[in-house]
């Protein structure tokens, strides 16, 4: 399976538009058809998910693209348009969930464009694309797209030729992908009318945490960017603690069993992330440390992502599961008719009451504060954090303490991570023979509680930061 990342501008030009003169050279005229492919009720597009068979010079490919936060990755797998092939079909599970893919569009594009250089280095393909929609040999629309796709260049390349492109008489495009051109579909859901009241928000945040959750489930389940599954398991956390914020406007039992399902997931992608937290951290202690020890320290690094691919192969057991199924169509439901049975109760009591158990919880800590009372005390700052955002940040007090809460957050978790290492190190340690792995762990381990005792040192000012941020918000 080969995979690119897309970055691209899409741009439109009025007829008789002509590309100005720009350093490269030209790009061969290609012409190709595409036939997009989705469930009956487009769920692969309500995702923004691009998933098509092209068929160019004879040759026949499929094409996934998916959402990526520096623009879309995009799988392809060489094969006939017989039937989507079975490792595109595994990623979207989440989104299919046991419906048929059918073609759904076929548009046939006529491409001429040129590669932008500087020098040696191929910075962009910037191409005209005349597209046909076409059902079998009549054409039922047609449009053109001026785009920029990055190569080799940056986002200052990038937009340096827009403007070239700008002053040359092109202007905003049509960002939406071409299926949704061709089938006059919206990018993004219409907002619900009741938005800015207490339960609107309380709905919005759900459907957009679950839309985060379902957006970074493909990249999970392949598995090439740690990145989507830290993104996933932040949403699930977020849903949880919206459940738990909002109890008092909501249906307390359903909130809590759903709460309790959100758990389960939460617990099954929890490990493989801890690994990934874990082994990328380790990887930069071990790379300050001297060859010997870097050689000697080695066999752990391999030993940890041995356990990593095993969690990893239990988180998608758990992805593959019927359960999982289930719960997303729990949460679908969730969205579509949340159970607020008290809609006027003031969103601003949720981060206020939050914040006041983080308060208790402080004023509760030991002196000093054992590890563990430090990391119960990192969850209720998340719980507070995400309780906030919920309000929406709408004044300067509110994003002071969202970004108050961050830092604390940040200190507590960077305390948590250096004792979960120190922990595991000492754990591993006895695993190997060789006295010099034992001694590089040793050094290991020292620079954890080194980094441990500069996070307890930044805590009482992170707290009284947040703490001062707290009584300028909740007034």
């Amino acid at each position: 399976m080969k995979s690119h990342l897309e970055r691209e501008l899409k741009m439109r030009a009025d007829a008789g538009f002509n590309l100005p003169e720009m350093p490269g050279e030209p790009l061969p005229n290609r012409v190709f058809t595409s036939t997009y492919h989705d469930t009956a009720d487009r769920a692969l597009a309500a995702a923004g998910i691009t998933l098509r068979h092209r068929v160019e010079s004879g040759e026949g490919a499929w094409q996934l693209k998916l959402p990526h936060d520096d623009g879309r990755l995009e799988l392809e797998v060489p094969g006939p348009a017989a039937a989507v092939p079975a490792e595109l079909a595994a990623l979207l599970v989440a989104h299919t969930r046991g419906r048929k893919v059918e073609a759904v569009a076929a548009l046939r594009t006529n491409r001429s464009g040129v590669l932008v250089r500087d020098g040696s280095l191929a910075v962009a393909e910037v191409t005209t694309d005349a597209v046909e929609v076409i059902d079998g040999r009549r054409v039922v629309r047609a449009f053109e797209e001026l785009e920029i796709e990055l190569v080799d260049g940056d986002e200052q390349a990038l937009r340096q030729i827009e403007q070239q492109l700008r002053d040359a008489g092109a202007r905003d495009g049509d960002d939406r992908p071409k299926l949704f051109q061709a089938l006059d579909l919206p990018r993004e859901q219409p907002a619900h009318d009741d938005a800015h009241t207490p339960a609107g928000r309380v709905r919005a945040s759900l459907a957009g945490q679950r839309a985060a959750m379902l957006m970074h489930d493909p990249g999970v389940r392949l598995g090439r960017d740690i990145e989507d599954l830290h993104r996933m398991r932040v949403s699930v956390r977020r849903m949880r603690a919206l459940l738990r914020a909002a109890r008092p406007m909501l249906d307390r039992r359903w909130a809590d069993r759903l709460r309790n399902q959100l758990g389960w997931l939460g617990t099954a992608l929890g490990p493989a992330r801890d690994f990934d937290v874990l082994i990328g951290h380790l990887q930069s202690e071990a790379a300050a440390l001297d060859g010997d020890d870097q050689a000697a320290f080695a066999p752990v690094l391999e030993r940890l992502e041995a356990d990593r691919d095993w969690a990893r192969a239990r988180m998608l057991d758990a992805l593959r599961s019927e359960r999982y199924l289930k719960l997303l169509e729990k949460l679908d439901r969730a969205v579509a008719e949340p159970r607020i049975v008290k809609p006027d109760i003031a969103a601003e009591g949720f981060a206020r009451k939050e914040h006041a158990r983080l308060a208790r919880r402080i004023a509760a800590l030991d002196d000093p504060p054992p590890d563990e009372q430090l990391h119960a005390a990192r969850i209720a700052v998340k719980r507070a954090r995400y309780a906030a955002e919920l309000l929406g940040e709408d004044s300067r007090e509110l994003r002071t303490y969202v970004t108050a809460a961050r830092a604390l957050q940040d200190v507590l978790g960077a305390h948590q991570d250096a004792c979960v290492a120190e922990q595991r190190l000492r754990e591993l340690a006895p695993a190997f023979a060789a006295t010099a792995t034992h001694i590089a762990c040793g050094r290991v381990i020292e620079r954890e509680r080194r980094r441990r005792l500069r996070q307890r040192a930044a805590f009482p000012d992170a707290w009284r930061t947040l703490a001062a941020a707290a009584n300028a918000a909740f007034v």
